[in-house]
């Protein structure tokens, strides 16, 4: 059998919002709605938290999951990568009890997530023979063939075009390809493709569509999280019942 382990990136010190990923949401702390989901997957067999905070640490732990080692504050900056973090965790692993086959990368800060999709996205990945990574998506709305930057000389033109004419971005969303957000709510990572590329992702990515769902950046997002709740109590349920 493969082992699969959830890996969730808790690093203390946000910006936009304080102290984020222990917020309470619904009376639960954020990283706590994470590492819920993967507790109930049928296909994690381990949940361990990655976390620079003594505190965060102690609070995960009651919540389920494992916090065996803490992150260097050297790779828990601002500008820190998913890499560095996912390659602390394999070393740390790789000495203490040997490698999982795979990785699912869990952010805290996409809370609302069914079991049972992570399940999938698993099974998904794991049946693949060429895919490369995982990574979930939702539909954008609408179409980034419609969204715009601004030119060197200050003027507006359609994002990954030479010219500033606007009017063909008025056309019907239908005549644009559909576009697609990374979401947070669960990638899939190999650690043989890691290990070999010193890579996470790849060139050969396979994409787990989900419903659209909202990421935690400011306590904007945070009101919005908690409406959603109220008007969808399931989203706790699945989680917590």
């Amino acid at each position: 059998m493969s082992e699969v382990i959830a890996l969730i990136p808790a690093r203390a010190g946000s910006k936009g919002v304080l102290n984020k990923n222990i917020k309470m949401l619904g009376g639960h702390a954020l990283i706590e709605w994470s590492i819920a989901a993967c507790k109930k997957s049928k296909s994690i067999d381990r949940v361990i938290v990655s976390t620079d905070s003594v505190e965060y640490g102690k609070l995960c732990q009651s919540y389920g999951a494992e916090v065996p080692f803490h992150r260097p504050e050297r790779i828990s900056g601002d500008c820190s990568t998913d890499y560095e973090f996912v390659i602390h965790a394999l070393d740390w692993l790789a000495i203490n009890g040997g490698e999982p086959d795979f990785i699912v990368h869990i952010r805290p800060t996409t809370p609302f997530r069914s079991p049972h999709l992570i399940d999938d996205a698993i099974v998904s990945f794991q049946a693949s023979a060429q895919a490369t990574a995982l990574r979930s998506v939702h539909e954008m709305s609408e179409s980034a063939y419609k969204t715009f930057e601004v030119s060197a000389d200050g003027q507006l033109k359609r994002v990954g075009d030479v010219s500033t004419a606007l009017d063909a971005a008025n056309n019907a969303r239908q005549q644009f390809p559909s576009t697609y957000f990374a979401n947070g709510y669960v990638d899939v990572l190999s650690t043989v493709f890691i290990r070999k590329q010193g890579l996470l992702h790849g060139n050969k990515v396979m994409p787990y569509i989900t419903p659209s769902v909202a990421e935690v950046d400011t306590e904007d997002d945070f009101a919005y999280l908690e409406f959603q709740l109220s008007r969808s109590p399931l989203l706790a349920q699945q989680i917590f019942n």
